[in-house]
């Protein structure tokens, strides 16, 4: 049986664009730890000031459908002037994008989520850096099964929704940058 050479230099270029593309497909993202949130995704956040006790206010945030997280938080941290604060939630996301500390890199490895899953947990804090509130949260998401991912938050969107439990300082935490790390952390001796 005789092929005919253009027949086999079509099978391979055939060969080459699946490798490729498998390749492609399977790379692996990493982002910047001091990337800034994209804003303008979470235009459903309600706020609603729960408790006051002197300069320590308590907020809820409840986020509707669609809204991106991070985007919602980092608003919230601008329009109320936030210097300090921690919070925790818990809800549902559609998707979400966590990150794993790569040393090696000073970046983050991002891992994504395409599938309805439970916030069984979103702890954080907001701290100035340049000036500007930063919001640093760490999620926990769960799927159908059970099975529970969990890293640096990223990106995550809500469905149906998300409730956060936020409480402003009055001290302002500022943070620093680690050159080792590539990170900026909070640094308790700033004045």
């Amino acid at each position: 049986m005789k092929i005919k050479k253009s027949t086999l230099l079509s099978l391979f270029a055939v060969i080459l664009f699946f490798a490729f593309s498998t390749i492609k497909a399977q790379a692996q993202e990493y982002v910047s730890p001091t990337k800034a949130a994209q804003t303008g995704r979470s235009p459903g956040v309600k706020v609603k000031l729960i408790s006051s006790n002197g300069t320590t206010k308590t907020y809820v945030l409840v986020f509707a459908k669609g809204d991106e997280i991070m985007s919602g938080l980092t608003e919230f941290a601008v329009k109320y002037n936030v210097k300090s604060a921690h919070f925790t939630a818990i809800g549902d996301a559609t998707s979400a994008k966590i990150g794993w500390y790569v040393g090696s890199r000073k970046m983050f490895k991002v891992n994504n989520i395409n599938e309805q899953s439970e916030i069984t947990s979103l702890i954080g804090d907001i701290a100035l850096s340049n000036g500007n509130p930063v919001v640093h949260a760490h999620i926990n998401l769960a799927a159908a099964d059970g099975t529970v991912r969990g890293g640096h938050l990223l990106e995550a969107f809500v469905a149906p929704t998300l409730e956060v439990m936020m409480t402003i300082e009055p001290a302002p935490l500022y943070k620093k940058p680690d050159v080792e790390f590539g990170l900026n952390v909070i640094d308790p001796d700033h004045q």
